[in-house]
């Protein structure tokens, strides 16, 4: 059987990305998205969330960019003086690896993130991070004891498989080779995900694609993923969303990508792919079911 979450990530970036998000799941075949506590559309978000239960809602877990949840004198190794989070993924990484944020400062973040999804009345489905910074082993530990508290223990796996990168890559994409460079850095941490997900008591989905192909998932690319699906269980990560002045006013690279995005999630072709290739579409709230049975 061949099993299929299209997850959208960034869910409360925008107004204009969470009505891009809903129209993808209303009107297409999006099936999940996750939500950034952090975020300045945050509470529109919830509210569309709540007006549309079909839609699989989880946890975009931030640690690099925008204002900290948690108190900034709990997590002063994390935050600023402001309570801004690190600018940067290499700024963040950098001073994770040299050991001058503690790893508790990280859990205590993570957790008021999820506490704050929690009291605006959406529970959870799964947890992954804004810009993957759970592949980093420090990180993913900490993830793994905060979804063992919180008993949310369904985690992308943030992993590609080189050869489905290197199919998901536009044969005119200006950036291949750096894309394909970070999925092949990504692919090197699959050892340690493993082994600290087994020791969390954490499971994801069998495969996963859309790092490669980030922001380049237009009609034609995305029936061609669906088309060649393995079996199991794979989630494609996509960022749809509408393309207006208030994203243009974020410091998000992806721009009309997102518009691109959700239009394939709209499209007949995109449909019609799902159903020749027999594939079920799910959410992580069913996959975590099936699993647990």
């Amino acid at each position: 059987m061949k099993q299929l979450i299209l997850n959208a990530d960034d869910f409360g970036l925008t107004r204009g990305v969470n009505e891009g998000i809903i129209r993808a799941h209303r009107e297409g075949i999006l099936t999940s998205a996750t939500l950034m506590a952090n975020a300045l559309a945050f509470d529109h978000a919830v509210e569309l969330a709540r007006a549309n239960p079909s839609l699989g809602v989880g946890c975009h877990l931030v640690l690099v960019g925008g204002t900290a949840v948690a108190p900034r004198d709990e997590i002063s190794t994390l935050a600023d003086r402001d309570g801004q989070l690190p600018a940067s993924l290499a700024a963040f990484v950098t001073r994770l690896s040299l050991g001058s944020i503690r790893r508790r400062d990280i859990e205590r973040e993570l957790l008021a993130q999820i506490e704050k999804i929690r009291r605006a009345g959406i529970e959870p489905t799964h947890l992954d991070t804004h810009k993957h910074t759970h592949a980093h082993p420090g990180v993913m530990a900490a993830l793994g004891r905060v979804a063992r508290q919180t008993k949310i223990i369904r985690v992308r796996k943030p992993v590609e498989n080189l050869r489905d990168s290197w199919r998901s890559v536009p044969a005119n994409g200006g950036e291949m080779l750096a894309r394909l460079a970070a999925a092949a850095a990504v692919r090197a941490i699959s050892p340690w995900f493993e082994a600290l997900s087994r020791r969390y008591g954490l499971f994801s989905p069998e495969n996963f694609l859309g790092l490669a192909a980030t922001g380049q998932l237009g009609p034609a690319l995305l029936c061609r993923l669906i088309d060649t699906l393995p079996d199991g269980c794979t989630e494609i990560m996509l960022h749809p969303g509408l393309c207006d002045a208030e994203l243009a006013r974020t410091d998000s690279r992806l721009q009309e990508q997102r518009q691109l995005e959700m239009e394939a999630l709209l499209s007949p072709e995109v449909r019609r792919a799902v159903t020749q290739a027999g594939v079920q579409l799910i959410n992580y709230r069913d996959f975590g079911e099936c699993k647990q049975a």
